[in-house]
C-alpha cells in the first residue's frame, strides 16, 4: 500500500519494541485524506493481528496514539511610531488553518516485520 501522506520513521528500544512515527501537515483541503490515510493503516493493523492491540510491554502485539492540532496563523505588521517612540503592532487576517496530525504506532518485531512489508518502508 502506498501512503501519500504519513512518512514513517522507526526506530527500535533495547528490547525489541518498534516504534513507527509519522506526522502530517496539510491545509484544510488535503485533511480528509490524512484521515483516510490513517484509517488504512490502522484497518491494516486490526485484520492483520486482530485482537492482539494493547500496549506491547503488557503483552498486545501492537498499539497507536494519535494526536492532532489545528493552527491559525495572524500575520502582524510590526511599525516603530517615531512620534510617541512606541512600537505599534497591527494584526492582519488570519490565514487558512494548518491541521497538523502524529501517529505512533509500537509492536513486537512480528508486527514490524509485517508493517515494513505492507507499507513498503524497507
Amino acid at each position: 500500500m502506498t501512503l501519500d501522506y504519513l512518512d514513517f520513521d522507526y526506530s527500535e528500544d533495547t528490547e525489541g519494541i518498534g516504534v513507527f512515527d509519522a506526522m502530517a501537515t496539510t491545509g484544510p483541503q488535503h485533511v480528509a485524506a490524512v484521515h483516510a490515510e490513517i484509517a488504512q493503516v490502522l484497518e491494516w493493523a486490526n485484520a492483520a493481528f486482530p485482537g492482539r492491540r494493547g500496549p506491547v510491554g503488557e503483552g498486545g502485539d501492537w498499539d497507536y496514539d494519535l494526536q492532532g492540532m489545528q493552527e491559525i496563523t495572524v500575520p502582524e505588521t510590526i511599525e516603530f511610531d517615531e512620534d510617541t517612540l512606541r512600537v505599534c503592532v497591527h494584526a492582519g487576517p488570519p490565514t487558512t488553518p494548518r491541521h497538523t496530525v502524529t501517529m505512533s504506532i509500537s509492536g513486537t518485531p512480528e508486527f514490524c516485520v509485517a508493517f515494513t512489508a505492507q507499507f513498503d518502508l524497507a
